[in-house]
């Protein structure tokens, strides 16, 4: 089953759930930077890049204000033993594809269409144009869209954003910054390593 697996009722009303539980957090640390990651009752509710104190700060006070509980600091809870070992193992290149139950509370409507079409159909090793997502979701005018999509995505790396490129050969905009972009598309053998 891959991170998309779990039953509509699930996903959609996750937001009653992470309302009653609010979520736990890690701070981990990869070959992109620090990453937060939390997750709810549901499954991982979001993944933050570059998490150094102010940045934490910050992506938890707006997690705290979305889900109506205060997240707590809990790097051994069970909740995240899963979505830790599979991120350990994806930047050793021991894993191409993420088996996580995902919380979608932070995202809704057409975003959330792209980001699931995301998840499940551009695999590992691969890229995306920005139009070509739009037209998968039935939206072929909508590239812009798709885009803005991209940066509202509260599970990078899971829901693999940056496999989504420009239709010239551009690698695009990137929520964690274009080097981080780089890396991962080269973590995922479509762009060489930089040489520096």
């Amino acid at each position: 089953m891959n991170a998309m697996g779990h039953n509509e009722q699930e996903r959609d009303g996750s937001q009653e759930s992470a309302a009653r539980s609010g979520a736990v957090w890690a701070v981990v640390t990869s070959d992109i930077g620090p990453l937060l990651l939390a997750a709810t009752d549901t499954g991982l509710v979001t993944v933050v890049f570059h998490a150094t104190d102010d940045v934490r700060d910050k992506a938890l006070e707006r997690l705290a204000s979305r889900l109506g509980a205060e997240p707590v600091e809990d790097p051994a809870s069970p909740l995240l033993a899963e979505p830790i070992r599979q991120f350990t193992a994806y930047f050793a290149g021991e894993r191409r594809d993420f088996d996580l139950p995902l919380d979608w509370s932070l995202i809704s409507g057409f975003n959330r269409q792209v980001l699931r079409e995301l998840a499940t159909g551009v695999p590992f090793g691969t890229v995306v144009g920005y139009g070509d997502l739009a037209h998968r979701v039935g939206q072929p005018g909508a590239a812009q869209a798709v885009g803005m999509a991209m940066g509202a995505n509260p599970l990078p790396v899971v829901v693999p954003c940056h496999r989504v490129v420009e239709r010239d050969g551009g690698i695009g905009g990137f929520g964690g910054g274009l080097e981080t972009k780089r890396r991962l598309l080269a973590l995922e053998g479509v762009l060489p390593e930089p040489l520096f």
